[in-house]
């Protein structure tokens, strides 16, 4: 018995980690985003859905992934993305990579005035950056 509360304990103390907060109905992230590379060849798509949970498609791959993003971008004007990879086809994106399920990613998001676009960042600055995402309009998450 005691092995078992034990047990229980520890889940309940990692349980909070594995779960994503789902984003409030109207964060600007949620919806379908597409990114397409500059000559054409590969595009990516990203469905944010309410629930904080993300469906990716790029070339080959399919993967799936819970996400973390605060109510209000930092004063920079960046949201910190937290991207928790769940699964995957295990087939290659347009970057060639196959991404491992587990990992962790941290993007910084910050989006145009417009709110129908968004560049993805490897820090609070434009110096690294992908994009731009554009919102795929009429089209349900």
């Amino acid at each position: 018995m005691r092995m078992l509360t034990a047990v229980a304990l520890s889940l309940a103390v990692l349980a909070p980690a594995a779960q994503a907060t789902a984003p409030a109905a109207s964060h600007p992230i949620l919806g379908i985003w597409k990114l397409t590379l500059p000559d054409g060849s590969c595009s990516e798509t990203y469905r944010f859905r309410g629930d904080g949970t993300t469906l990716v498609t790029s070339a080959d791959e399919v993967s799936e992934s819970r996400f973390d993003i605060p109510a209000k971008p930092s004063a920079k004007g960046f949201y910190k993305l937290v991207d928790r990879y769940v699964k995957g086809n295990g087939k290659e994106d347009c970057a060639g990579a196959v991404m491992k399920p587990d990992a962790t990613v941290t993007h910084f998001v910050h989006f145009h005035p417009s709110g129908t676009l968004f560049v993805m960042c490897a820090a609070e600055s434009f110096d690294a950056c992908i994009g731009p995402f554009r919102r795929v309009a009429g089209q349900g998450i």
